[in-house]
């Protein structure tokens, strides 16, 4: 994996974290702030203890805590008992029943210089000093379990029992992804491949489609320019039509191949996501990644 691969993940996880930032300074019920002993959420953060934190108060984004000279945030995402799937109004009825209450967290993310501190009940269920005992064990290569906590326009977060692993968009799949959404949910249980460990940075990169051969190293040899093949429609865009094989591999059914079709309209009338269609292979480009697909007349 090369630099430029980190340097886009972590443009993307400081685009979200000031999302995320700035979502909590916008909540209506946000304290008033106190000073908190930034040495002592360093340690608490390095020597991963559990500290119990009174709720008092919310967002749409998860918890306001404090106490021990500690004020944070825990997201939605790294509370144990509230679904990924549940609408705005429930969501915010359930996070309001916290509100008093205290709760076992461990410090995920202590920066000062963003006065910014995240906190994990779920992250506390593995116990004390799970965190160093992973990071001791994992290595590059292992296949991992875990469960979704969190999906964003970048990627996808794992808590892998006690360390958070993201699965940036471009290792989800070796097809294309419009939205990470759009494979795997919160709260999925899923096995990926540990690619790159950061102690430092409590960084875990991870990997779901290479645990699965890449469908692109065999394709020219399965199919030939003229092959007649299923597939299935993954999205409609106004240039044309893109397909996916059973292998996995998308290819785009241009609008030009398409005979009198010449408007995007006319394209969402005759498809949509999930149909399965006959197309005709017209070119692979195995190097560039790219699969030119013709529409086959369908009786």
């Amino acid at each position: 994996m090369d630099e430029g691969w980190w340097a886009s993940v972590l443009a993307d996880e400081s685009t979200y974290a000031t999302e995320h930032q700035e979502t909590l300074i916008r909540s209506e019920s946000l304290p008033e702030l106190y000073l908190v002993d930034w040495k002592r959420v360093q340690e608490i953060y390095d020597r991963d203890e559990i500290v119990i934190l009174e709720v008092n108060g919310f967002n749409r984004g998860g918890l306001l805590v404090k106490g021990d000279g500690l004020q944070g945030f825990v997201p939605v995402s790294h509370l144990v008992e509230i679904p990924g799937n549940i609408d705005e109004e429930e969501r915010r009825r359930k996070l309001c029943e916290y509100v008093g209450h205290t709760l076992r967290l461990k410090v995920i993310e202590c920066e000062p210089s963003l006065e910014r501190i995240v906190l994990s009940e779920r992250a506390a269920l593995a116990g004390e000093g799970r965190r160093k005992q992973l990071f001791q064990s994992l290595k590059n290569g292992d296949v991992v379990q875990g469960i979704v906590t969190n999906v964003t326009d970048f990627g996808v977060f794992v808590d892998l029992g006690g360390v958070e692993g993201l699965i940036h968009v471009s290792e989800l799949s070796w097809g294309r992804v419009q939205h990470p959404s759009d494979v795997l949910k919160v709260g999925h249980e899923v096995q990926t491949l540990v690619l790159q460990i950061s102690e430092e940075n409590s960084r875990v990169a991870l990997s779901l489609k290479r645990l699965y051969a890449n469908p692109w190293d065999d394709l020219a040899e399965k199919y030939k320019p003229g092959d007649v093949a299923s597939a299935v429609v993954t999205s409609v865009m106004h240039y044309g039509v893109f397909a996916r094989l059973n292998e996995g591999v998308e290819g785009l059914i241009h609008v030009s191949s398409m005979g009198n079709v010449s408007s995007a309209k006319e394209l969402e009338k005759l498809f949509h996501c999930g149909q399965s269609v006959r197309v005709q292979i017209l070119h692979i480009d195995v190097h560039r990644r790219r699969l030119g697909l013709g529409l086959v007349n369908q009786e």
